[in-house]
């Protein structure tokens, strides 16, 4: 269901000729354009061109990298699942409420149509063109709107079941965003831990290195004799 819709949002923004990439970049890991380009059989323009579509309403996401020996940069692209959920989401949003309100325009007004040239007019134009065709000079009929309000009640409630699973891939991805988040805050704070836990084994041995090193200081110390003081005379000075 899910590529399903990631699918349904990649048509929206960039056509039906690019469904393919959603696919391609429903990765963990961001994906080298050049192998995008290569396995939907289009030119690295033609695909960076899809790409930027998408991304120009933030759907993906990318990284570059510097190829060491030739000097240029390779982009590499994933899709952002939760943002290309959202936005499907509100492209259904959108179309209920357009339906919606079309089905009330259908249940308070009255349409007119021409049989021979199948065309569709509100009252206020079928009062302007005296209720004859200006094409054909037919006269308008009121059109059955019954068949009408059952086409658009069925479309809306499709829209409503598509917007409620769209919904309920939201809310799963979300947690699975908030596991991987409290995983990943784990695994770092595992990681300061074992600093930490380093940091103070290095340091309890330099004190241990030390305390080892101070009793041989101190009978180094005890060894070197202290120089007696010589007796120096002083001459008393005969007084003239």
């Amino acid at each position: 269901m899910l590529e399903k819709f990631l699918k349904e949002m990649v048509i929206i923004v960039a056509g039906k000729q690019a469904e393919e990439i959603s696919r391609l970049l429903d990765s963990k890991k961001h994906v080298n354009e050049f192998i995008i380009s290569k396995k939907l059989g289009l030119t690295i323009n033609q695909t960076r061109n899809i790409l930027y579509r998408i991304s120009d309403h933030g759907l993906v996401s990318s990284i570059r990298k510097k190829d060491k020996k030739k000097g240029w940069y390779t982009y590499f692209w994933k899709i952002e699942v939760l943002k290309s959920l959202e936005f499907l989401r509100n492209i259904l949003i959108q179309k209920i409420y357009q339906l919606e309100n079309q089905i009330k325009n259908r249940e308070t007004r009255e349409f007119y149509i021409c049989e021979k040239c199948n065309i569709e007019v509100n009252e206020e134009k079928a009062l302007l063109y005296n209720f004859t065709c200006n094409e054909c000079g037919n006269v308008f009929t009121v059109k059955d709107k019954a068949k009408v309000l059952r086409e658009l009640k069925r479309n809306l409630d499709k829209l409503k079941g598509e917007l409620k699973l769209v919904e309920g891939e939201i809310n799963t991805e979300k947690e699975k965003i908030s596991k991987e988040r409290s995983k990943d805050f784990k695994k770092e704070t595992k990681e300061k831990e074992k600093k930490k836990t380093e940091a103070m084994a290095k340091r309890k041995l330099a004190r241990q290195k030390l305390m080892k090193l101070k009793p041989k200081k101190e009978q180094a110390k005890k060894k070197i004799k202290k120089e007696p003081k010589k007796n120096v005379k002083f001459k008393k000075k005969k007084r003239r």
